[in-house]
């Protein structure tokens, strides 16, 4: 099962945004048990050199199914200039949000999870978000290149359970997908040469 999950809370909330909160996690249970449906069209999808929008297209067509929608400009804060146009977004309530990004191979090594992170945190409209990355990335050789689901979970973390830390999100999601281990994949790939 190689589809995991991390959770991020902010460290003091109101009754109402547990609420708003207990209903993302619903929200990404659903997300969580779809993925692990789709996990083998995942792990033949994201192989070395595979375009990062084919996982987007697996990833995405599973987010629309929940009520997501596809390149929603979000609205800019006041005395910010964006045009912030996350991969999905979900509207909870007026002004209330879920924003969804899938990444592949720049997740860490061009900083793409702390991109989503912070455009999150400057939209008005979104106060959570979802970030479905690889649990590895590897070579062409077959070792492991990065494992960028622990370090998405280190580096977003490190935004919750401080209030001095703390940015202006209520919950994050992490979710990994693909292979734990180079030996995994490398083991996928071998018995997809061999049907």
């Amino acid at each position: 099962m190689p589809i995991t999950h991390a959770a991020f809370v902010r460290s003091t909330v109101t009754s109402e945004e547990a609420a708003e909160v207990s209903a993302v996690e619903a929200l990404v249970a659903g997300l969580l048990s779809k993925l692990r449906e789709q996990d083998r069209d995942i792990n033949r999808a994201h192989v070395v050199g595979a375009q990062s929008m084919v996982m987007q297209q697996i990833v995405g067509s599973t987010l629309l199914d929940i009520g997501f929608s596809e390149e929603v400009v979000l609205t800019p804060q006041d005395g910010i200039v964006t045009r912030a146009r996350p991969d999905f977004v979900r509207e909870l309530a007026t002004g209330r949000g879920v924003m969804a990004e899938v990444e592949r191979g720049g997740t860490v090594n061009n900083n793409h999870d702390l991109k989503d992170l912070w455009k999150a945190h400057i939209a008005v409209d979104i106060q959570h978000l979802v970030l479905v990355v690889p649990n590895l990335n590897w070579k062409t050789d077959g070792s492991g290149r990065e494992k960028p689901y622990p370090r998405v979970c280190q580096r977003v973390g490190a935004f919750f359970g401080d209030p001095r830390r703390e940015v202006d999100i209520l919950s994050a999601h992490v979710i990994g997908y693909g292979h734990l281990s180079a030996q995994e994949a490398a083991i996928e790939l071998q018995l997809r040469d061999l049907r």
